[in-house]
């Protein structure tokens, strides 16, 4: 019997690169080669399994002087499997784009050229860390509440409400960032439910093509479209009396959204191509970054949906706001991939600890996760000094709304900086509106509306700050 080797994509534009990886890292895994992010799209979709593990170039077309498009890539690729390894191999490899792409996500950065027998040692061992992972998160899927370290009060509330919600019969909604940990929460729920020896299935609405997610959900009969050779059970049957987990919710199609809502208003679906309604039990938890307020007001979400997923509603806490847990997390993590890799822990001294502290980490615990992996690789039973530690960290990101307030010009150029790196076609007239926008948004919450008030905290007449609201409304339509 043979085993399934790892499945690798390779996402980059040269021709001589991906033959050439192709050949010499398809003697260890099952490689797939897209030249754009459109093509890498097509793959993952007719791949049964996301790949374990991505080699992605930023620059890609149609733009492969701009790094822009791989960094989307980099957080589709998370989105459509939040455990890939993914590992940047690139030439636009300025300060700035390492840390960015390393903050979305990608757990390492390896410029061009770079040895093929050194870069194939680097992906076994990301697929060895991964495998350790996954190991970890078996054993701790038997405890009360897998995987939530922290003893900070958000995560204290986080806890009391899993175990408020958790046998309850209704949906759940979990919001947070990306990276924050939402499918740990989903587990959780269902492991503390009366579900729990009954079947947990998770599918991700952002990894399924829209042409064959009804199929995917909902199953199809013989017959029913082209390849469609036999019957078909779909996620809501096979998830029979257990828990049903839909990442990444806000992708739904609207097509689709309004099929979802039947289910969820009185349990009934029916297979593509049959007649016959099926009743589904599964409970249902849904999980997004969006905010679906804002997707229902543009138009995007159906506000019925809406209301019906988020009967109760649980919001995964950001990394930064969770105090003294970062210390705690920087504890287990090292500790556990030390083990893992057989390398001695290093050590923060008291500067880099502090920074450690004061840094936002915009990728959150995956971010932590990451960056922990390549101190370990770097510094393994060494003292990581403050220089050190902020090699690793988007520092340039890390622009502290009080020091913009404060007129601080290198301040606000850092900003535009990295704004005009991270996107392309920025129209500078609507990044100022906004920016106006945002002050007359705060002073009327400061003066509870009063608008007199709010005219002169922002050193303008009443007039014209009416006429501003009333533009900011015909802006909003």
């Amino acid at each position: 019997m043979t085993t399934a080797r790892p499945v690798l994509i390779i996402v980059d534009d040269d021709p001589l690169i991906t033959d050439t990886l192709h050949f010499v890292l398809g003697k260890s895994f099952d490689v797939f080669v897209a030249a754009s992010r459109a093509q890498a799209q097509s793959v993952l979709r007719q791949l049964s399994e996301p790949p374990s593990l991505a080699l992605v170039d930023l620059g890609l077309p149609p733009s492969p002087q701009k790094p822009d498009e791989g960094f989307q890539l980099i957080s589709e690729l998370l989105a459509h499997s939040p455990t890939m390894k993914i590992l940047v191999l690139s030439g636009q490899n300025e300060a700035f784009n390492v840390k960015h792409a390393l903050t979305l996500g990608a757990v390492d950065f390896i410029p061009k050229p770079c040895d093929v027998e050194r870069l194939q040692t680097i992906l076994l061992n990301a697929l060895q860390l991964q495998h350790a992972e996954q190991i970890e998160g078996a054993l701790t899927s038997e405890t009360s509440l897998p995987g939530l370290l922290g003893e900070s009060a958000p995560i204290q509330t986080l806890r009391t409400q899993i175990s408020q919600f958790a046998d309850a019969p209704f949906p759940v909604l979990i919001e947070g960032e990306s990276g924050s940990g939402k499918e740990l929460v989903a587990t959780s729920l269902h492991r503390l439910s009366k579900r729990a020896n009954a079947p947990y299935l998770s599918i991700n609405c952002a990894a399924i093509s829209p042409l064959l997610a009804e199929s995917i959900l909902f199953g199809h009969g013989k017959g029913a479209f082209t390849g469609a050779a036999n019957t078909q059970t779909g996620y809501f049957e096979d998830a029979g009396d257990g828990t049903l987990f839909l990442d990444e919710i806000g992708e739904l199609p609207l097509e689709l959204q309004a099929k979802l809502l039947r289910v969820l208003e009185n349990g009934e679906y029916q297979r593509v191509g049959e007649t016959q309604s099926r009743q589904s039990r599964a409970r249902i938890v849904a999980a997004t970054n969006r905010d679906l307020r804002t997707e229902v007001r543009n138009g995007k979400y159906r506000i019925d949906l809406y209301h019906r997923l988020s009967v109760f509603a649980l919001r995964v806490p950001p990394l930064r706001d969770l105090e003294n847990d970062r210390l705690l997390l920087l504890e287990h993590f090292s500790q556990f991939y030390a083990r893992e890799t057989g390398q001695a822990l290093f050590t923060l001294d008291e500067q880099a600890r502090q920074l450690w502290m004061d840094y936002h980490f915009p990728g959150n615990v995956r971010e932590l996760r990451n960056i922990i992996i390549r101190l370990l690789a770097n510094y393994a039973g060494e003292t990581v000094t403050q220089s050190r530690l902020s090699s690793e960290l988007d520092l340039i990101g890390q622009i502290k709304v009080k020091e913009i307030m404060l007129n601080d010009g290198d301040a606000i150029t850092l900003h535009a900086y990295q704004h005009l790196r991270s996107e392309a076609n920025i129209n500078v007239d609507a990044v100022l509106k906004r920016w106006e926008n945002a002050y007359v948004n705060a002073a009327l919450k400061i003066t509870h509306g009063n608008l007199s008030q709010a005219a002169k905290l922002l050193g303008i007449n009443r007039t014209t700050l009416y006429s501003r609201i009333q533009t900011q409304e015909e802006y909003k339509e």
